[in-house]
């Protein structure tokens, strides 16, 4: 709820506007939420400032203006009810012809997001600061049974004193309501929480997420998951960032990791169970930094051009990595390489791709360069899981155990005439995928995976895909055994 420099706004009212609604004149327009116009507006009775956010039934694209309306109410109902210094207060609701809108606080000052965008330094002390009070202004919110949904720096508004104040709960779930569409995705790319992509139940733990990702960027200087709408939602449910501090190339920074890393945990029941639990968390981090409030250590700054090596990779083994030529020319596909290396990286993180090339060196095949690369993974549970996702365990059939060998047997590939993950005997001998096989693995799969069932099929169809590859490549995105072999049935 901010005005742009200078107090006005260059946008001019639309004319199909009032020039009030209610009581409140529309003065200037402030901008565009997701949910509608926002104005800058005056309360004529007590002369107060007030935002002024509208919805308009003609702008909305999704055919149920009755829902939208009643989710605006339920907006205000919800916000009205959150006395707290951290969050926008709300004033009152209405609707007059065409539109309903609400009367809220009105902020001067600027958001987090566009802080981004000027490159704005912050010390130690200010980062702390900020999230710190997002978390308050959230544990408050939670206790009353409302959730956020979509925290993300354009909703985190900073007055000059420094003061931290949460906006826009235009899309929050109040456990009371009964309005959340089935299957729709309500949040920013980069700060929706896995299990909200997946189809799977979620609570207050989301806002924790993004809480997480606003964190991230504020130590790191850049997101922790960037790309397309598609590659983020793929990155944020199975790939792990690298930490804050490898990331921005501050090993001063380690110890606010760990936080960073438990609040981007994939599994909600991983991370902390309320906000209060992450601010003990970060203050405690801070308190290790031995920095006190009045740091003047800047955060977001030129990096130094170093390489970062994520954890300890320098000494998790004696021999480099190999090549991508050295690879090519033992005859591996690249591919395949990759698609192990994702799997294995969210038992070990972004080290992966180190240890599946080292290893790659002196495998002979698909099954010794898997079962070289599980001993690295440290929990018994996770290495059986990593196993089993590439087909070494319970599965002789699975193309990725079997590489180009009829019958599973670790060959050299001098002896056969083919590397070790080449895939030309394979597709002669296996079917080839077919675009009716991505369609109905897509819509048997949402029905497991939810939205992002769509994106998966889609990665998994590579050009050179046969059939049996396709099918191996999304049962390994299933945890549960039982609904993989629920969803293999279905497909085969």
């Amino acid at each position: 709820m901010e005005l742009p420099p200078g107090g006005k706004s260059s946008v001019t009212l639309d004319q199909a506007i009032p020039e009030r609604l209610g009581k409140y004149p529309l003065l200037s327009v402030i901008g565009k939420g997701s949910m509608g116009v926002l104005y800058k507006s005056l309360d004529p009775h007590i002369k107060r400032p007030v935002a002024l956010k509208t919805i308009r039934r003609d702008l909305l694209d999704d055919g149920d203006p009755e829902n939208f309306s009643a989710r605006f109410r339920v907006e205000a109902q919800a916000a009205g009810r959150l006395a707290h210094p951290g969050i926008v207060g709300v004033y009152e609701y209405g609707e007059q012809d065409a539109f309903a809108f609400i009367a809220m606080e009105f902020i001067e000052g600027r958001s987090l997001r566009e802080c981004f965008e000027r490159k704005v330094a912050f010390s130690i002390a200010e980062v702390v600061s900020i999230v710190s009070q997002l978390l308050a202004a959230l544990q408050y919110a939670h206790e009353r049974g409302v959730w956020h949904r979509d925290i993300k720096p354009a909703n985190i508004l900073m007055t000059p004193s420094g003061q931290v104040k949460v906006t826009d709960f235009g899309i929050a779930r109040v456990e009371s309501s009964m309005l959340t569409q089935v299957g729709a995705i309500m949040g920013t790319p980069g700060f929706i929480a896995p299990e909200m992509y997946l189809g799977d139940s979620f609570d207050h733990r989301v806002d924790l997420f993004a809480a997480g990702v606003v964190l991230y960027q504020l130590l790191a200087g850049t997101p922790p998951f960037s790309g397309t709408a598609d590659k983020v939602m793929f990155k944020v449910c199975y790939e792990i960032p690298l930490p804050p501090s490898v990331a921005g190339r501050l090993p001063a920074l380690q110890c606010f990791d760990s936080v960073v890393m438990q609040a981007l945990a994939r599994d909600p029941e991983e991370r902390f169970a309320n906000a209060g639990q992450f601010l003990a968390a970060l203050l405690q981090a801070q308190t290790s930094t031995g920095r006190t409030l009045n740091t003047d250590e800047t955060i977001i700054e030129a990096r130094p051009s170093v390489a970062a090596v994520p954890g300890n990779a320098a000494n998790s083994a004696s021999l480099p990595p190999a090549s991508t030529n050295t690879l090519v020319a033992a005859g591996w596909n690249l591919e395949l390489l990759a698609d192990i290396e994702r799997r294995l990286a969210r038992y070990v993180g972004p080290i992966a791709k180190v240890m599946v090339r080292r290893a790659a060196k002196e495998a002979r095949d698909v099954v010794q360069l898997t079962q070289a690369l599980a001993e690295k993974i440290p929990k018994s549970a996770h290495r059986e899981e990593f196993l089993k996702g590439v087909g070494v365990l319970n599965n002789p059939e699975n193309s990725l155990a079997r590489g180009p060998f009829e019958n599973g047997a670790a060959s050299h590939p001098a002896a056969t005439g083919t590397g070790p993950g080449t895939a030309q005997s394979m597709v002669s001998r296996q079917r080839l995928l077919t675009p009716e096989d991505v369609s109905r693995a897509s819509l048997l799969l949402t029905a497991h995976m939810g939205p992002i069932a769509p994106l998966l099929a889609k990665r998994a169809a590579k050009p050179s895909a046969t059939r049996e590859q396709f099918i191996a490549a999304l049962a390994s995105y299933f945890k549960d055994d039982r609904a993989r072999s629920r969803f293999l049935d279905e497909f085969r």
